[in-house]
């Protein structure tokens, strides 16, 4: 499987958990396991795990980015792509900023619509550049 397979993948489970709030991540996985629509991956489990560690401080980034929206309003599959793309951003460093921010991108286009692809472009190439202003 390739990272991007794998980063999908992750991306599945994130959106999965947004209607699962309840259900504890060893529980999702078990069940996609099960159902064979999750294929074993250190770096899938990884990543949805880093979200959700760090969720109040990536949702503060895209709350921060996301001018005019409130985190409540954004539709989930938009939210799912922006909270893997800025916890690797954040927490990854062995993925460049550019292919986090680029493969987001291109989740958007497959899960989402061109708008949101250009809404999540915006948000975190502004974060990208205001990160790099404060080194």
């Amino acid at each position: 499987m390739t990272r991007t397979q794998e980063r999908e993948q992750a991306f599945i489970m994130i959106f999965e958990k947004a209607f699962n709030s309840d259900v504890g991540l060893d529980e999702l996985f078990s069940y996609a396991y099960e159902t064979g629509s999750f294929e074993k991956s250190v770096f899938s489990e990884a990543l949805v795990k880093t979200v959700f560690e760090n969720l109040d401080a990536i949702d503060a980034v895209i709350e921060k980015y996301s001018i005019g929206w409130k985190i409540s309003r954004l539709p989930k599959v938009t939210l799912s792509i922006l909270r893997l793309a800025v916890c690797e951003i954040m927490f990854v460093d062995s993925i460049p900023e550019s292919v986090s921010a680029n493969e987001a991108v291109e989740l958007a286009k497959k899960y989402a619509t061109e708008a949101d692809a250009s809404f999540i472009n915006g948000i975190i190439g502004t974060y990208l550049r205001d990160n790099k202003s404060n080194e």
